[in-house]
């Protein structure tokens, strides 16, 4: 059984106010370096194995003090990196109300492209591809993943039952830690969107 840490990047200026998406030259702020400087001391007693990240600064900068903690090395998967949202990336949310595609994908997720980006299944295609990849090499270990809030979402949505459409009705919070068993056995949540003290692991 391999054992994951799906770990939301920290604070950055662009949340809440913008979709930064895959935009270069996001970086966590002053909230988000003291969010990942608690993360890195609450993962410690942890037997963390690998730590991957998405290539983006800001799951970088999250992956970082971890990493060091741990005495590990930051490997970057592109497969695990944020939502390609296309023609909406550095769109502000305010200017993204008056757009109908907009509306349109939050009610209906599943069968709504984003303009000259993903669809959400693709999304959750590509993160459970890598997931089962990582598993299957390293069948028990402890892995670190960190990503984006979609695409976190995307991978704990149908272990959970959750359709697409209704993503948005949990939050995966910047800084946040949620516990996935995968094996051939099938898959569990351990917990979810945790930001204070982080659970001891399941006994494999």
């Amino acid at each position: 059984m391999a054992l994951f840490l799906l770990i939301r990047h920290g604070d950055t200026d662009a949340i809440g106010q913008c979709i930064p998406g895959r935009m270069p030259g996001i970086h966590l702020n002053a909230s988000g370096r003291r969010q990942v400087e608690t993360l890195a001391r609450n993962l410690a007693s942890l037997p963390i194995d690998h730590i991957y990240s998405s290539p983006l600064e800001r799951t970088r900068e999250t992956a970082a003090p971890i990493a060091e903690t741990a005495g590990l090395e930051v490997k970057i998967l592109d497969e695990i990196n944020e939502v390609d949202f296309g023609n909406w990336s550095g769109t502000t949310f305010a200017d993204l109300e008056q757009d109908s595609a907009w509306i349109k994908y939050n009610r209906f997720r599943t069968g709504t492209r984003i303009p000259g980006g993903e669809l959400f299944i693709e999304v959750q295609a590509r993160m459970l591809r890598e997931v089962d990849r990582i598993a299957t090499e390293f069948p028990d270990s402890v892995v670190a993943l960190v990503s984006h809030g979609d695409p976190i979402k995307s991978l704990i949505a149908p272990f959970l039952g959750i359709p697409h459409n209704y993503t948005r009705h949990f939050e995966i919070s910047p800084a946040s830690v949620s516990i996935l068993s995968y094996s051939e056995d099938g898959a569990r949540i351990f917990c979810l969107n945790r930001t204070e003290t982080i659970p001891g692991l399941p006994v494999p």
